[in-house]
């Protein structure tokens, strides 16, 4: 049997490998140990402990994947036309660099709304496992006691009102000091997670998605379904990128490249060590770019796989401005990256012709680090200042009159901090048209995504933008991005949709099952047939959980 030999080159077997440790692959990796199956958890990114994330401009210039250039860090730039994507590659995925928010999708949007496309599940197919995940990564709203020492949370909150938008809790998979509890206080036993670290309670130091927390105060997947997973007994492989997959009678053969030993900085003189390993089920949680790519990429493999492979593919209508020059002390480098959010539902159905999608609008942070930046960016005034400064100095030393006050010089000196104190990023998300189709181009990914088929949707959340700008007596200030018609996404979705059949999707619904291919499964924000609106990685969760039971109830 050609199956069989093939099966025989296999260097090793499992019963069930899972690719890719986000928040599909870590929740799958740690139910089906729960459930005593042999799990194998692939990464192709390194672990990276607590003190371990870039913080100087020499930590950022390594701080991108490419192995093919020696470069093994954490961020992966994907440049489409019109639209740009930045993912994670580390072990705990895209939550190493999230900004926490773990919002469950609303009731209605998996039913109506101006996309007009039902989703092949509803809220009740996912509320015990919303609940599930939420004990294990124990989200919690920006305590007072903090929100009241945090400018930019207490702004963002009188601007909504002032503008008559409505706020609503963002809850934030963080651990905080407690109230009289002072900031950066420890907590755990190190020997409880993967990285044996000393995890420390939020420093509002405004780095949650800065290449991630080095306190540990985030409970990222690394510190939570990872380390649980480890502890069932499931082998985590970090540094091993896949490459192939390859059905067989007793499952799938998965072809991985070995980074474990690769030099670090200069590009590889050999090609790395290539295993084979046996899934006798295989989860593919590589996220939203690298499963589809996968696929794709091994159509040839699959010949009977959906033809929806690669559609509706969006960026769950992500989109970034600043509240800029503002009159009030914004200070985003203080507290975490977002603390709240104001929702803007979807148009109410009156008017037909009115199909307003709704959306999400929460307010940003960046560290002190940045902060030092935008400052720079005002360069000729600082100059300025520091020449006026400095002619005082000298007069005085002069004329031995050193009594003259300098205080009002050395504030020039620093700006007044107005430019980085005074400015706040926005974020929003929301019901993008998931209108985007994945394909191979010449050995590589590429995405069509229109954006003027999306500007509509983008065009109202600037407007929500725009008037809580104006709520923190600011003015709105475009990326660059935007005014080159192009948009960045940190939640790309889609590729892989669910649907009942392979002509409605390439997933099915109850168990993540990839239509005619029996015990091969998609987990990951890939298999979203549209946006999730607000943050998805709790649905992306959620929807794993879901895909978990069936596969242990011996349902799949």
């Amino acid at each position: 049997m050609p199956g069989a030999s093939l099966t025989l080159r296999a260097d090793e077997a499992f019963d069930a490998v899972v690719v890719g440790s986000g928040f599909g692959g870590s929740v799958m990796a740690y139910r089906l140990a729960e459930a005593g199956l042999a799990v194998c958890l692939l990464e192709r990114g390194k672990p990276w402990p607590p003190g371990s994330f870039a913080r100087t401009p020499l930590d950022f210039s390594r701080a991108t994947w490419n192995p093919s250039e020696g470069e093994h860090g954490l961020y992966d730039f994907w440049s489409f036309r019109g639209l740009n994507a930045l993912i994670s590659s580390g072990l705990g995925g895209g939550s190493l660099i999230y900004a926490n928010v773990l919002l469950r999708r609303d009731e209605r949007w998996f039913a109506d709304g101006p996309l007009r496309q039902a989703w092949p599940i509803d809220y009740a197919d996912l509320d015990a496992h919303y609940d599930r995940v939420e004990a294990m990564l124990t989200p919690a709203v920006y305590p007072p006691h903090l929100a009241a020492i945090t400018p930019k949370a207490k702004a963002f909150a009188a601007a909504a009102e002032r503008e008559g938008l409505q706020l609503v809790d963002a809850p934030l998979a963080i651990t905080f000091s407690r109230e009289g509890e002072e900031l950066g206080a420890p907590f755990g036993d190190p020997q409880d997670n993967v990285h044996r670290a000393q995890r420390y309670r939020c420093r509002l130091v405004g780095e949650c998605d800065l290449g991630g927390c080095n306190f540990g105060s985030k409970n990222s997947l690394d510190f939570t379904y990872l380390s649980a997973a480890a502890r069932r007994g499931a082998v985590i492989r970090c540094r091993h990128e896949v490459k192939a997959l390859t059905p067989v009678p007793d499952g799938y053969l998965v072809e991985v490249v070995d980074h474990t030993d690769a030099d670090e900085g200069v590009p590889p003189r050999v090609s790395p060590p290539r295993r084979t390993i046996l899934a006798r089920r295989l989860i593919l949680s590589a996220g939203a770019l690298g499963t589809p790519y996968l696929l794709l990429k091994n159509r040839g493999a699959f010949p009977r796989i959906s033809p929806r492979l690669g559609t509706r593919f969006c960026g769950n209508g992500d989109f970034i401005t600043f509240a800029a020059r503002s009159g009030q002390e914004l200070e985003p480098a203080r507290g975490p990256v977002i603390t709240s959010a104001v929702r803007v539902f979807d148009a109410d159905g009156a008017d037909p012709r009115d199909d307003r999608p709704g959306h999400y609008v929460q307010d940003g942070g960046y560290s002190a680090a940045f902060a030092w930046i935008a400052e720079l960016l005002a360069a000729p005034r600082i100059a300025w200042a520091e020449k006026r400064l400095l002619l005082k100095l000298a007069w005085g030393s002069l004329t031995g009159n050193r009594g003259r006050e300098l205080g009002g010089e050395l504030s020039q000196v620093f700006g007044g901090a107005r430019l980085s104190a005074g400015t706040l990023p926005l974020l929003g998300m929301g019901r993008e048209p998931p209108q985007g189709r994945m394909r191979i181009v010449d050995g590589k990914l590429d995405i069509r995504w229109s954006f003027q088929i999306a500007r509509p949707y983008f065009d109202e959340v600037r407007k929500t933008m725009a008037r809580l700008a104006q709520g923190m007596d600011a003015t709105i200030e475009d990326n660059v991005l935007w005014r080159l018609s192009q948009v960045i996404t940190v939640h790309p979705l889609g590729g892989c949709p669910l649907g009942a059949t392979p002509a409605e999707g390439v997933v099915d619904p109850r168990n993540g099952e990839v239509h005619n291919y029996p015990k091969l499964h998609v987990a990951d924000g890939s298999v979203m047939p549209g946006p999730v609106g607000p943050n998805p990685s709790l649905t992306i969760a959620a929807l794993a959980d879901r895909f978990a039971d069936a596969i242990v109830d011996n349902k799949a």
